[in-house]
This record gives structure tokens, C-alpha cells and sequence, in this order.
């Protein structure tokens, strides 16, 4: 499957998510991929100076698993599957597939 080439493209991403991802130096689809849902939702947390909405994880997890199977979920459909994570004190591992361009 090839990936959508503006992040706008991937379901659930509107133009501000887009925006806040460019803005941590994630360009593309494949960047999302080969990248941890958790790792940059605290990317963009740090990035913004404040705690992001859970809702921003749900749409992350929600993308990568587009990205990953091809299959369009709504981000609320994560919502139990990311509040688990959030509340199991795991620390994101680093990436460097978000510094990629």
C-alpha cells in the first residue's frame, strides 16, 4: 500500500495535528509509521510547552494503525487501548524516526 504523501491525508489528521507534527520535524506519512504513538505525543507535549489532550495519542494510534494495516478507524476507537498505556508509567523509548527528513 503506498502511504498518503500530506499528513492532512491520513484519517484523522486535520490541519492543526499536521501542523503540530511539522512543527517537531515529522514530514511524512512514513515518519508516522516508523514511529512510536506514544514517543511523539510526548514529542509534541514537550514541543508545545504543555500537556496534550489524550485525544492527540488516540489520533496517533489511530494513524499509525492506518498506516500499519491499511484500515480506517476513528481515533476514539483507541481510546481504551491509549488510556491503558498512559497509565502503565511507561516511558517512550527514543526515536529517531522523527528527527528524519
Amino acid at each position: 500500500m503506498k502511504s498518503p504523501q500530506p499528513l492532512e491525508d491520513l484519517p484523522n489528521i486535520g490541519k492543526s495535528i499536521a501542523s503540530d507534527l511539522r512543527a517537531i520535524g515529522v514530514l511524512t506519512p512514513a515518519q508516522l509509521r516508523e514511529s512510536d504513538p506514544l514517543t511523539t505525543y510526548f514529542n509534541l507535549a514537550k514541543s508545545m510547552g504543555k500537556r496534550r489532550d489524550p485525544c492527540v495519542l488516540y489520533t496517533l494510534m489511530a494513524v499509525k494503525h492506518f498506516l500499519v494495516t491499511g484500515e480506517k478507524l476513528a481515533w476514539w476507537k483507541f481510546t481504551e487501548q491509549g488510556k491503558t498505556l498512559l497509565n502503565s508509567n511507561r516511558q517512550p523509548h527514543k526515536t529517531t524516526a522523527l528527527l528524519r527528513k
